[in-house]
């Protein structure tokens, strides 16, 4: 691969303005595509074959009327202090501001809570329900204002008035802040790493023209497959921090030969071929383990994965491609700048330590009592995971400010929390004699059961086959208690078809998202088993070792337990949410372990690869254990450093985005990369390293010759062109 390499950054560099232009072309064709055809995001996260679904299947076949009703939305009121709804000046009011909403033509029908009954116990709160000629997604923006300047004019006039139901008012942003915060801070750092303004910029050049060519794909993409907003915000976070970071790699090695006095064109085919080679590794390993994503067998985390594994694919693509050209463009001015002035005493200190640095030798020296602090430290952060919970954020953990929350605290307020979460169970009667006595029966025993606070009376349909229960717990949708009413209704429904001959079955939103989290927890340890085999194999044949992938997966599996510990401490138990501005605490998102396993592996891989694949090019040359580990800190050590603090401000930038799903994604992956890039990769391997000595690199004979190989940083093509230089220059 290094050879291909080596000839594409020599051509890149040479075509360097047609290769400019193309890529500027494709962006252009890109957004011109996204332009015409628009974008069509479905954010639905439903999961196939589960009982929730099933039972959903089952409702809209035998009561067709509740799939084709419009979209629905509640205007909710609550009455000035001292005074009820149904005192006759709150009455007059609640009465006007209905009115008023039948003059949108788009309105089918208005349920006044006076007419339906959806009014609270204490009569101050109730609510009326607006359903539209059209579905709740296709309700245009004009009902959506008229109905908001409705709300704020009743406001006006003493009567509290908030809108929910299932018309959507507020929707995840696409782009923003967050991407720009990133990207400042990032330049930051390179500026830094780099001490030059020009060399800091070209990685930043090339991340945003990937990642914009990748965005743009993701949203034409739209017109054509299910692809959720989400896909697109976690596509942008993984996209700009490899892309910067596969550019920075290669930079940083064409910087260093350029100091060594190499050509430029030389120079950058070098760079290519060597730190490309270790890019493409990295790059396609993050993409393997986004693709993995699909093996878990749930749609919307597969959109997901392979939205983030395209906009990888096109980041690595112009990294090898673009810099190149780009470092051509630049040429010489890329030089760093020597130093005039050599103090003398300085200058033998850093001759004997040229091959190492401070924190080398401090780990070099201290590896057992480094090694028990890392697994204290990972201890101490994992142990929240004990009691993780997994579930769905709804609009109770919304900011206060929006519309969506607002609406929840008020219907919480007046019916309960469960008014937020209601259950529907749907009862198939087609083998019981008597539908009508079964159903009553079924009716009253899940009225008995604990955590009810109420339920409707049986609705059947047409047939008279099939009935229909909303049941309201006492407790909200991601509440514990709300999971246990639903397994109890289940373990509830094999005595009902036993005695009553009648099947039940449980639905709604809140239970299909209880079985979206059951699935993703039971599939978290396949997905993980997967990727931990996956990585065995692959670091075996990079680095022909058994102890170093063996190293190197524990190292992974402590960063995803540390990570999720850290998440559970924050998000759930509502640690530190004011700082990090996180609205609510409550479960963590019921995909995120997977998903944190599957970005999380690809990049710790990244720097697993980067820093001890140079331990391994030197322990080759010296075959000397320790002085391979200094050399790698000293001369990978300050990239990773700086990769893993630029993958970190941007992970952490998106914590400002509104969208509690990236807000939290952002945050779990900011930590995870911090922990895995300084506490496991620059802390625990070297000290590992160390115990290990040289056994760390043993690898029997027979498997030596059975395994394929692989240089990821192109050796063997650096040695011919030193042999064929050496060939020359004995020539003449």
């Amino acid at each position: 691969m290094a050879k291909y390499l080596y000839k594409l950054g020599e051509w890149a560099s040479r075509k360097r303005r047609q290769v400019v232009f193309g890529w500027i072309a494709i962006l252009i064709v890109a957004a011109i595509g996204v332009g015409t055809m628009g974008i069509t995001f479905n954010d639905d996260m439903s999961i196939p074959g589960t009982k929730a679904e099933k039972a959903m299947d089952v409702l809209n076949k035998e009561f067709p009327h509740s799939d084709d009703s419009g979209g629905q939305i509640k205007l909710i009121f609550k009455a000035p202090k001292g005074q009820t709804l149904e005192s006759p000046s709150t009455h007059k009011r609640v009465q006007d501001t209905l009115k008023l909403v039948l003059n949108d033509k788009a309105v089918e029908s208005i349920a006044s809570p006076y007419q339906t009954g959806t009014i609270s116990n204490n009569k101050e709160i109730g609510y009326a329900t607006i359903t539209y000629k059209v579905s709740a997604d296709k309700v245009t923006d004009a009902s959506k204002n008229k109905i908001k300047g409705i709300a704020k004019l009743a406001k006006k006039s003493g009567v509290q008035t908030e809108i929910g139901g299932t018309v959507a008012f507020s929707h995840v942003k696409i782009g923003g802040t967050s991407e720009l915060v990133g990207i400042v801070i990032a330049f930051g750092i390179l500026v830094f790493t780099f001490a030059s303004f020009l060399a800091a910029g070209l990685p930043i050049i090339t991340a945003i023209i990937g990642l914009g060519i990748g965005a743009m794909g993701i949203l034409i993409s739209s017109n054509f497959f299910s692809v959720q907003a989400t896909s697109l915000s976690l596509a942008s976070m993984i996209g700009l921090a490899v892309g910067i970071d596969y550019a920075l790699f290669i930079i940083s090695r064409h910087r260093q030969q350029l100091a060594q006095g190499l050509d430029v064109r030389e120079s950058i085919a070098r760079a290519t071929a060597t730190a490309g080679s270790a890019v493409v590794f990295a790059g396609l390993t993050v993409i393997v383990a986004l693709c993995g994503l699909s093996v878990v067998g749930i749609p919307f985390l597969t959109s997901m994965g392979l939205s983030a594994a395209f906009t990888v694919l096109i980041v690595l693509l112009v990294s090898i491609t673009l810099v190149p050209a780009l470092l051509g463009m630049v040429g010489h001015r890329l030089n760093p700048k020597r130093k005039k002035r050599v103090d003398f005493k300085k200058s033998l200190v850093i001759k004997k330590n040229k091959d190492s640095n401070i924190w080398g030798r401090f780990v070099i020296r201290y590896p057992v009592q480094i090694v028990l602090v890392c697994l204290i430290v990972m201890g101490i952060i994992s142990s929240p995971v004990l009691h993780m919970e997994l579930g769905l954020p709804d609009n109770g953990m919304k900011s206060k400010e929006t519309i969506e929350r607002r609406a929840y605290d008020l219907m919480a307020e007046g019916f309960g929390d469960g008014i937020n979460g209601p259950l529907v169970v749907v009862l198939d009667g087609s083998k019981s004699p008597d539908t009508r006595v079964s159903f009553t029966k079924v009716a009253k025993e899940l009225s008995d059961l604990p955590n009810v606070s109420s339920i409707s009376p049986p609705t059947p349909n047409q047939s008279g086959k099939f009935a229909m229960i909303t049941v309201l717990p006492k407790t909200g949708p991601n509440d514990s208690k709300t999971k246990d009413l639903v397994t109890t209704i289940r373990e509830k429904a094999k005595s009902v078809t036993k005695d009553e001959k009648v099947k039940l079955m449980v639905t709604g939103s809140t239970a299909v998202n209880i079985d979206i989290s059951d699935k993703l927890s039971d599939a978290l340890p396949q997905f993980a088993a997967l990727i931990v085999i996956f990585a065995l194999l692959l670091l075996l044949v990079v680095f022909r070792s058994i102890l170093v992938p063996i190293k190197a997966v524990l190292g992974f599996l402590m960063t995803l337990i540390a990570t999720l510990g850290f998440s559970v401490f924050v998000l759930q138990d509502g640690h530190f949410i004011d700082f990090f501005g996180i609205p609510e605490a409550g479960p963590l998102l019921n995909f995120m372990p997977v998903l944190t396993t599957g970005i999380l592996f690809g990049l710790a891989m990244d720097y697993e690869v980067f820093l001890v694949s140079r331990m391994r090019e030197d322990y080759t040359h010296l075959r000397d254990a320790k002085k391979s580990i200094l050399s790698s800190l000293k001369h990978s050590g300050p990239v990773v450093t700086a990769a893993g603090l630029i993958m970190i401000s941007v992970f952490a930038s998106f914590i400002f985005a509104e969208d509690s799903t990236i807000k939290a994604t952002g945050l779990s992956m900011a930590f995870g990369v911090l922990f895995d890039a300084f506490v496991v990769r620059m802390t625990l391997v070297p000290a590992v390293m160390t115990l290990l000595g040289k056994s760390a690199w043993y690898l029997p004979k027979w498997l030596d010759k059975a395994l394929p190989t692989i240089d990821v940083e192109g050796e063997s093509l650096m040695n011919n062109i030193e042999d064929t230089i050496n060939k020359k220059v004995r020539k003449y």
